[in-house]
């Protein structure tokens, strides 16, 4: 053989000889690489074991920088984003895990319930049947299938699902909880209580079962007893976030406020920006009549949580209470309000712009955005209440209004003084007034319901309430106060008035909430006999949930109660009546003239009673005015005897049933958030 034949033999050898060791280092790489991925993946799981979720999240990733292909890795590091309710990012992985592991049908039941918390229900559906039909017992399903029911609002199906399984696993401490929680959001509680106490008997050294015991003693009122299982889960697991914010609730919910107050503390040290935590404190200061404190923890929460209504409504309602109109307190957080104002009114969103200005003006009434106010109500063809706004600017003067051209507003005045000059009030000689209500509502929240994310979210929320219906030309809010210990105490109070107009009816709001949704419940009672009248509810999800739940209410509240008006003045054949367009006042209806005093709030529902014998006439509308509105009057029998100050009354209002459920949501109101979310936490 020549030399090169030779040397070509000894180069194909050597050529092998070097692909054989690089496939055996790259074996060995792909090998370290698969137990180093291992490595990480245990610790990673030992980490979520701890609930220390960040942890655990980064190595998962680095488990998975090693070994792309690591299924159980991307389905540990989605678990790990549900826990931190980082959802989008969680559906990410746990579909490139079912795409790694099709048959694993525990992956498909956690892409179920990361489809639930999107709100993605007919998806999530899907899957649920999918598993159920391949493992009709599979455990996990289970669970899904029944938190599928409780999203939809049918938390009766669930408890069907959970008493079924119950009868195979007797003794299945998730689902004794779970059985205990639903009963407990049905009002069910001594069932509930039963369940709990088997899964406490069944598990005395979990922890956890010992916080949802505390949780449900604390949704029936038992507050004593919530603290003493709240304290047994923190003796055996002493930084239990969830444990300690719900024994801060209870402290302070029983008068403990300085106790509440040092609990919150240990939550913001462990957690410096927990929304939850901060309010407690703010309200447990105030509470303790320290309120230059609770202003600037409130304030210093707020700058932590610039999104969360219930801390910024807290601290609004606490300024508007505790300073004088001048505290540039009051104009610094007005601006905020003044600002949305704006953008919604460059979109053409009077509507939502007015609720902003009049929010802004009740922290600092001075502010000259009370021009831009002006403006809008004259945009949305308002003359009248614009010339209303333009005299109260001029009677302010340049010092306390602000910046604007005060020899404009007088020329503005001064036109519209001229164009309306022949309006209803000139015509019948009577003075411009603001539309006087009709109706007496107490707003109260009962101090037993429990608080999983905001504590005293009913009461923050009645005293929001009320703030928007001051607006309300037809019903006055009257000043009681907002907190009750019991329906029964409500009751008392609303019946027996507090030294000024007795109530009409009383409305009891109640929150239930998670962190991205709402449920507002409100129940409207008679206050001469405490019989129920109607109820109010509305589902919202997202920004804003607070502010739309709350004007959803007032505005199936106004709905519902009938227009009452009094008869001002009445001449050949003609009438005026205090109400208009502003108080929903039509030009389609006939309304009737009962004698004066004579009109009575039904015993039980919604609606007026009197007698036939009372009803002196009819009024038809001609010019319904904003405030004012012009009509013909036409008498009831053989002699006339309408007279001034009669009262103008519709028949009925609307739809008291009527739910506030805002499109798009996809969820029945009945849905609880709440539960939802302690569910959602037993993953």
């Amino acid at each position: 053989m020549s030399k090169t034949g030779v040397l070509n033999r000894f180069l194909t050898r050597g050529k092998i000889a070097a692909i054989a060791v690089l496939l055996i280092a790259a074996t060995g790489a792909r090998a370290q690489n698969s137990r180093d991925a291992a490595f990480f993946y245990e610790r990673g799981q030992q980490a979520m074991l701890n609930e220390d979720w960040y942890s655990a999240v980064e190595d998962m990733l680095e488990c998975l920088k090693l070994n792309p292909v690591h299924a159980e890795g991307s389905a540990a590091l989605a678990e790990c984003y549900y826990e931190l309710e980082e959802y989008d990012q969680a559906l990410v992985w746990i579909r490139k895990a079912r795409s790694l592991a099709r048959l694993n049908m525990e992956a498909a039941n956690l892409e179920a319930f990361i489809l639930i918390a999107l709100g993605r229900l007919d998806e999530a559906d899907e899957i649920v049947k999918y598993v159920r039909s391949r493992e009709p017992y599979n455990r996990n399903a289970l669970f899904t299938a029944a938190e599928l029911d409780v999203a939809r609002g049918r938390a009766g199906d669930a408890v069907r699902l959970f008493r079924e399984a119950e009868r195979r696993l007797p003794d299945d401490r998730r689902l004794l909880v779970s059985l205990a929680l639903v009963l407990g959001s049905l009002g069910e509680t001594e069932a509930a209580r039963e369940y709990i106490e088997r899964a406490e008997a069944g598990r005395p050294d979990d922890y956890r079962v010992y916080y949802y015991a505390a949780y449900l003693a604390s949704r029936a009122g038992r507050v004593n007893a919530a603290i003493q299982d709240a304290g047994r889960a923190l003796s055996l697991r002493p930084g239990f976030i969830p444990a300690l914010s719900l024994l801060a609730s209870l402290r302070y919910r029983n008068g403990e406020y300085e106790e509440a107050a040092i609990l919150a503390d240990r939550i913001i040290n462990a957690r410096r920006g927990d929304a939850g935590a901060w309010l407690l404190k703010g309200m447990a200061y105030s509470a303790m009549g320290r309120e230059n404190d609770a202003r600037m923890i409130l304030d210093t929460a707020l700058g932590f949580n610039g999104d969360d209504e219930f801390i910024r409504i807290t601290l609004e309602e606490l300024v508007i209470k505790t300073t004088r109109l001048e505290d540039s307190r009051r104009a610094r957080l007005s601006e905020y309000h003044f600002d949305r104002a704006r953008l919604y009114r460059e979109r053409n969103l009077n509507g939502e712009a007015l609720f902003e200005y009049r929010r802004g003006l009740r922290l600092n009434p001075y502010a000259k955005e009370r021009l831009d106010y002006a403006e809008t109500l004259k945009a949305q063809g308002y003359p009248e209440l614009y010339l209303e706004e333009l005299k109260f600017l001029r009677d302010l003067g340049t010092e306390t209004a602000g910046s604007f051209d005060i020899q404009s507003v007088s020329d503005q005045i001064e036109i519209y003084s001229d164009v309306l000059g022949d309006g209803l009030a000139k015509r019948w000689n009577v003075e411009p007034q603001e539309p006087r209500p009709r109706w007496n509502i107490a707003v109260f929240s009962i101090a037993s319901q429990s608080a999983f994310f905001h504590t005293d979210a009913g009461y923050i929320t009645s005293l929001y309430i009320k703030d928007i219906l001051i607006h309300d030309g037809n019903i006055n809010a009257l000043d009681l106060e907002e907190r009750q210990p019991s329906f029964g105490a409500a009751f008392r109070v609303a019946r027996e008035g507090a030294g000024g107009a007795a109530p009409d009816y009383f409305l009891v709001v109640n929150v239930l909430e998670n962190e991205r949704d709402i449920a507002v419940n409100a129940d409207l009672y008679v206050a001469r006999t405490g019989a129920p009248a109607g109820t109010f509810s509305v589902y919202r999800t997202g920004a804003d949930r607070l502010r739309n739940s709350a004007r959803n209410v007032v505005e199936q509240l106004g709905k519902a109660l009938p227009l009452r008006a009094a008869l001002l003045r009445r001449a050949a054949g003609e009438g005026l009546v205090d109400k208009g367009r502003l108080d929903g006042l039509s030009a389609d209806t006939v309304y009737n003239i009962v004698r004066k005093g004579r009109v009575d709030v039904r015993s039980e529902g919604i609606g007026l009673q009197y007698s036939e014998s009372d009803v002196t006439g009819t009024f038809t509308p001609t010019l319904v005015g904003e405030e004012l509105t012009e009509g013909v009057t036409a008498r009831s029998g053989f002699f006339d005897l309408i007279a001034a100050g009669d009262e103008v009354v519709a028949e009925s209002g609307g739809d008291p049933a009527a739910d506030g459920t805002g499109a798009g949501d996809g969820r029945s109101v009945a849905a609880d958030p709440e539960l939802r979310a302690i569910l959602g936490t037993m993953r």
